[in-house]
């Protein structure tokens, strides 16, 4: 098939313009007559939400391959440390061993995981999602509050938790070295003027 015949069977460069003017015309009303219903308690479909998922765990795979966990991400100390952190600022989503489900996080859309319940996440990813959130969802990005130390930490505790009793939980909580708001502190003074961020 030559040049001139294989031109004369694809679409002109008119009809090609007019199908992009409808579908862009289409695509505007369907945003400004509110087509697409973005209420928390009305699911995505299932394209939509398998679409999302994707994009969520790719762009976190991706930008998490840099970051190096520390070497003693399993010790009793970090899993201590990120214990008093958790109760403070996880429990409420994502739950944890005999912790009753809350409010807020039965009105979630998506459902915060239930992180007692296990993840196939690395701890490079878990700490690129504490510590930069995800759009779309309740998770906030940590980091712009917390040092990547305070962040590590709770990473330890996260892993720790798949396995977990009631019991066991209450106890590591219960011998976190210190409270939310002082460890806070604690990093604010311990802050030289490099800034707290160093894993990107």
């Amino acid at each position: 098939m030559d040049g001139h015949s294989t031109r004369r069977h694809l679409p002109s460069l008119p009809f090609t313009v007019a199908v992009a003017a409808v579908l862009l015309l289409a695509l505007a009303a369907f945003v400004y007559f509110g087509g697409y219903n973005v209420a928390a308690d009305a699911p995505h479909t299932s394209p939509v939400r398998s679409l999302l998922d994707s994009v969520r765990d790719r762009s976190i795979a991706v930008r998490a391959r840099a970051i190096t966990p520390p070497a003693d991400l399993a010790s009793s100390e970090r899993v201590k440390a990120g214990a008093g952190l958790y109760v403070e600022m996880c429990a409420s989503c994502h739950l944890g061993p005999g912790v009753a489900r809350s409010e807020l996080s039965q009105g979630l859309y998506p459902q915060a995981p239930e992180l007692a319940k296990g993840s196939t996440l690395s701890p490079a990813e878990q700490f690129w999602i504490i510590k930069h959130g995800v759009k779309l969802t309740a998770m906030p990005a940590w980091g712009k509050t917390h040092s990547d130390p305070l962040i590590w930490n709770m990473v330890a505790f996260v892993r720790r938790l798949p396995g977990i009793s009631a019991e066991e939980y209450r106890r590591l909580v219960a011998s976190a070295p210190e409270g939310h708001d002082a460890m806070m502190e604690e990093m604010r003074e311990g802050q030289d003027g490099h800034g707290m961020h160093d894993e990107k």
